[in-house]
């Protein structure tokens, strides 16, 4: 799993996330016109590809044109987006990476894994946490061509400028690791005075797995209390969850526009 985060630019803070905000808030009007003409609708399920409960639930899927002008590495699929939620802000992009560059960041990545830390928010550097238990490390910003143009292609899909964004983050998982309900946003007032707040996160899956490795939206807001076992389930099970799957894209917003 490759992750990305964006923050408003150290030189020009404000300025940046008022122009990020009023981006967000032009595409949300869109949106909602093309909603109210009737050329997109939301869904009200999971597509089958990611829920284990989709022949339960009836499910529509929006189609944008998210097609990147960069030429990246290797070939993709077919490209196309779906809501995951809409309050918070949560969005799928299939196909987003090829199978080529999955595998090149993975093979960059591999020779510097390092247990992964977590923010202590009272001194705002990293610390051990047994809510994190898998391993990683950070590809610098720009580092190659192929990198840049996936840099490039995030910007496009976020609508998020590529130097507002901090360096791809490599994530490995083994069985039975986990990174517990968070929030990637800081909570101290040391991070944030180098970059600014964190404001939209974009996590792309590098490989597929037979089992696990299910990425859960907590705060996603809907009604599924009608599924068998429901009751059975903890709170983080109740939510919409995404599989991995190798190439596909989550993007979410850690404010609300």
């Amino acid at each position: 799993m490759a992750k990305w985060r964006s923050n408003r630019h150290q030189g020009n803070r404000y300025s940046s996330v008022v122009l990020v905000l009023s981006m967000l808030l032009m595409l949300t009007i869109v949106l909602l016109m093309l909603l109210g003409l009737g050329i997109l609708s939301l869904p009200i399920g999971f597509d089958e590809d990611y829920s284990p409960i989709a022949s339960r639930i009836k499910f529509k899927r929006m189609r944008l044109d998210v097609k990147s002008e960069g030429e990246g590495l290797g070939k993709r699929g077919d490209q196309w987006t779906e809501i995951l939620s809409w309050e918070p802000r949560a969005f799928l992009y299939h196909n987003f990476l090829s199978k080529e560059e999955c595998e090149y960041m993975i093979n960059l990545a591999k020779p510097h894994m390092t247990k992964s830390t977590v923010v202590d928010n009272k001194t705002g550097k990293s610390k051990d946490s047994r809510v994190r238990t898998s391993s990683g490390m950070f590809l610098r910003r720009g580092r190659d061509k192929v990198i840049r143009d996936i840099e490039k292609r995030i910007a496009d899909f976020t609508f998020i400028p590529v130097e507002n964004g901090e360096g791809l983050q490599v994530l490995h998982y083994e069985v039975g690791q986990k990174y517990e309900p968070h929030y990637d946003y800081f909570l101290d007032e040391f991070n944030t005075k180098n970059g600014g707040q964190r404001v939209a996160t974009v996590l792309m899956y590098l490989s597929d797995v037979e089992e696990g490795g299910e990425t859960v939206f907590p705060a996603a807001k809907g009604n599924y209390s009608s599924l068998p076992g429901w009751n059975e389930r903890s709170e983080c099970a109740k939510r919409p969850f995404l599989k991995t799957k190798n190439g596909r894209c989550t993007a979410f917003l850690e404010h609300a526009p």
